[in-house]
C-alpha cells in the first residue's frame, strides 16, 4: 500500500525556480523573507499531510 514519494515534474521545476530565486538574491533582508515564506509553506505543507493521513486512518 506504500507508494514510493516522487515529485511530480511540475515540483521539480517550481524547486528549480526557487533555488534561482534563492541563488540571484544577495540581500540579506530579501534572503530572510524569502526563507520565511519557504518555512511558512513547508509547514503549511506538513499539516496538510498529517490532516490527510489522519483522515484516511479514519476509514
Amino acid at each position: 500500500m506504500q507508494e514510493s514519494i516522487a515529485m511530480s515534474m511540475t515540483q521539480c521545476f517550481e524547486v528549480e525556480r526557487m533555488n534561482r530565486a534563492i541563488e540571484a538574491t544577495a540581500d540579506p533582508a530579501q534572503l530572510q523573507t524569502l526563507a520565511k515564506q519557504l518555512l511558512h509553506a513547508w509547514q503549511s505543507q506538513r499539516a496538510a499531510t498529517e490532516w490527510v493521513m489522519r483522515q484516511q486512518q479514519a476509514l
